[in-house]
């Protein structure tokens, strides 16, 4: 007895046709447990593709300084005492820990009204001086010409990187900007770059909405001194930032005077942190939509069984006689299993198919309408997802003929046949 025996079809189509309707019903909750599966599958993902695509391109392994009053007395300076970070911070940063793989002092110019001016025409846009490795913590598209450079900062350079939204206000679609001097907050500088972050995380506004001048520029340019407003600082590969960060606050803490155990004076923000929390979020979305889907699916299956169980009990005569005139066990138990397979089957793969159509469809949907602040992006179900759904499936369909098959081999073929 095989499962590519003529008569064994033959036998299983009849029983399916005869409980057609109870088959569909039954069927129908296998579909829907699938068909809700991928879909909270696809869902996830692109949630989670959605939320990574916005934070691409920005260095994880990051953390930015920035300071605050001082929690407590140190040396004769009193409590809620106001500081700044300074150029000589840096140097030594740079000198004593080891595992600084790029570090980029922050200044910014604020957003005022008009401050930023292309011949007869003025917008307000966001300033700030970078070092150049601020590029490489968070990734640039260029559009035309360069970053700011070393040689830019050390000669302190009038030159400036605009962003793309500033391009576009104050040039033609096309027109090459390089070499064309803007103001900024009264003074003139030639654009050396366009460019616009390749992630959407914002440090002091958008990149595309930013004009970028050298730190050094803008420090003598602005009456700034040698003072800094943030400091952004990416740890080498294999190093966790979190090992840096607490180097660093030691330094400023030593070089500018505050009590070795004052936390709150020296503030800092964990890129690290925000992505370990994602990755447990999505951890978690996951799980939950596997425990759902699954829950969902094996409430179809127990339906597949119950349906089983009772086409075994109105066959009871008929299995009887097939056993009497000589029907091996092993044919009953091949034909119910095969039915709890073949029904579980068909309809968990027309769900599968259904939920990839679904998800498809709205991919193609968000797609004709882009928008980068999206938070959901490209649902889809991996390769992976959907061989162990359907793994799942087939073993789901086996368990759900276990019952009906242990229940027909229990009937003793002079019992069934004396039954009515």
């Amino acid at each position: 007895m095989t499962l590519f025996d003529i008569d064994l079809w033959h036998e299983i189509w009849i029983t399916i046709t005869r409980n057609k309707i109870r088959s569909l019903l039954t069927g129908f909750g296998v579909f829907w447990g699938i068909f809700m599966l991928v879909i909270m599958l696809g869902s996830g993902k692109a949630l989670e593709t959605g939320i990574l695509s916005n934070v691409e391109g920005f260095a994880t392994n990051t953390a930015f300084f920035f300071t605050d009053r001082t929690g407590k007395p140190f040396k004769g300076f009193r409590k809620g005492r106001s500081w700044d970070m300074h150029n000589s911070d840096v140097e030594v940063i740079r000198r004593v820990v080891k595992n600084v793989r790029y570090i980029s002092p922050i200044l910014f110019g604020g957003r005022a009204e008009g401050n930023v001016v292309y011949n007869d025409r003025a917008s307000s846009y966001s300033v700030r001086g970078v070092y150049p490795d601020y590029a490489n913590i968070e990734q640039q598209r260029y559009a035309f010409g360069r970053f700011i450079n070393e040689v830019d900062v050390l000669h302190k350079r009038k030159v400036c990187v605009i962003g793309t939204r500033v391009y576009e206000e104050f040039f033609k679609k096309g027109e090459n900007p390089l070499g064309q001097q803007i103001r900024v907050r009264g003074i003139y500088f030639q654009v050396v770059g366009v460019t616009d972050g390749v992630s959407g995380v914002q440090i002091g506004g958008r990149s595309s909405e930013t004009v970028s001048i050298p730190f050094s520029t803008f420090q003598q340019a602005y009456n700034q001194g040698d003072r800094l407003h943030f400091l952004a600082i990416t740890a080498k590969d294999g190093v966790g930032i979190e090992q840096v960060e607490q180097e660093v606050k030691a330094i400023l803490r030593a070089q500018n005077k505050i009590a070795p155990d004052d936390e709150q004076a020296t503030s800092s923000f964990n890129v690290s942190r925000v992505f370990n929390m994602f990755n447990a979020l999505f951890l978690g979305v996951r799980a939950l939509v596997w425990f759902v889907g699954i829950g969902t699916l094996l409430a179809g299956i127990v339906g597949v069984s119950n349906i089983m169980v009772v086409t075994v009990r109105e066959r009871t005569r008929e299995i009887g006689v097939r056993r009497a005139l000589g029907a091996k066990p092993s044919k009953i138990v091949v034909q119910i299993m095969t039915e709890s397979l073949l029904l579980t089957s068909l309809a968990g793969l027309l769900g599968l198919s259904a939920g990839v159509g679904v998800l498809s469809a709205v991919d193609t949907l968000l797609s004709a309408n882009p928008d980068p602040d999206r938070f959901f992006v490209n649902p889809r179900i991996e390769f992976g997802s959907a061989i162990t759904a359907s793994v799942a499936l087939l073993l789901s369909g086996m368990m759900a003929g276990v019952i009906p098959t242990w229940r027909a081999l229990k009937v003793k073929a002079i019992d069934a046949i004396r039954e009515e």
